[in-house]
C-alpha cells in the first residue's frame, strides 16, 4: 500500500505499537506489576489493558485497585498502591523501550515529509518518552513536541489544535480503536497500523469502519 502522507501538512504517531514495537512490552509490565495481587488478578489486568490499548496507565492502575483487585481476590489481599504499582510498571518499562524495535521506513518518512510538523501523542507517560527519545536519538524528528499521559489523547489533540500547533490538514497514524476514536473525534485522518498492533478483531474492526489500513509506516513511505 501506499498512503499519499506527502499531502499532510502535520503528521501525528502514537508511539507503542507505530513508533517503537513496545506493545508488548507494556504487556508485560502490567502483568509483573500487578502479580503481587495474584496470577488472575494480573492476567484480568494484562486483558483489560488489551481491551483499552492507547489509555494512560494511571487510569489502568486506578481501575485495577477499584475493580479488578477486589473482583479478583478470594480474601482481601494487600499489594501495592497506587504509586508503587507505577513504579514497579515504569522501572520495567523505560528498559524495554529503550531496548525495542523502531519502525523500518521512520527515516525514510522524514526525508519524504520534511516539511510537515510531526507530533508524539501517545497514552505513555510524556516525561518517559521524551527521555527514551532522546537517549535513542530521534526526539528532533518530532519538532512539533513529545506529548503523553497524564493529559488523554483527546486532551492533547485538542490543545495543540488549539494553539495551531497541529495543522489542518492532518494524519494520526495509531493501532488502536482508540487512537482511531481520538483522531475522529479531533477531524484528523486517520491510518491503522496492525504490524504492531493488540487489537484482537482488527480485520472485523476496519471492515466495519472502513478504517484505511498498513502493515506498518514503512508500508506508508
Amino acid at each position: 500500500m501506499r498512503y499519499p502522507v506527502t499531502d499532510y501538512t502535520t503528521l501525528v504517531f502514537d508511539c507503542d505499537g507505530v513508533v517503537l514495537d513496545s506493545n508488548k512490552v507494556k504487556t508485560d509490565a502490567f502483568y509483573q506489576a500487578t502479580l503481587p495481587y495474584g496470577e488472575a488478578a494480573a492476567q484480568a489486568m494484562v486483558d483489560y489493558h488489551v481491551a483499552n490499548g492507547g489509555v494512560s496507565r494511571y487510569k489502568k492502575f486506578a481501575h485495577f485497585l477499584e475493580q479488578i483487585a477486589p473482583a479478583c481476590a478470594v480474601t482481601p489481599q494487600e499489594g501495592p498502591d497506587l504509586d508503587a504499582l507505577l513504579k514497579a510498571y515504569a522501572d520495567q518499562v523505560r528498559e524495554g523501550l529503550l531496548r525495542c524495535e523502531m519502525a523500518p521506513g521512520l527515516e525514510a518518512l522524514s526525508h519524504q515529509t520534511p516539511d510537515a510538523r510531526w507530533l508524539i501523542v501517545s497514552g505513555g507517560d510524556q516525561a518517559e518518552l521524551r527521555d527514551v527519545f532522546a537517549c535513542r536519538g530521534i526526539a528532533a524528528w518530532f519538532d512539533g513536541g513529545i506529548f503523553g499521559s497524564p493529559d488523554t489523547k483527546d486532551e492533547i489533540l485538542a490543545r495543540e489544535l488549539a494553539s495551531n500547533n497541529i495543522r489542518q490538514p492532518a494524519l494520526f497514524l495509531g493501532d488502536s480503536k482508540y487512537d482511531h476514536q481520538a483522531a475522529s473525534a479531533a477531524g484528523l485522518d486517520f491510518v491503522f497500523l496492525s504490524g504492531w498492533s493488540e487489537v484482537v478483531d482488527w480485520e472485523q474492526w476496519i471492515d466495519d469502519q472502513g478504517i484505511t489500513e498498513a502493515g506498518s509506516i514503512e508500508d506508508i513511505v
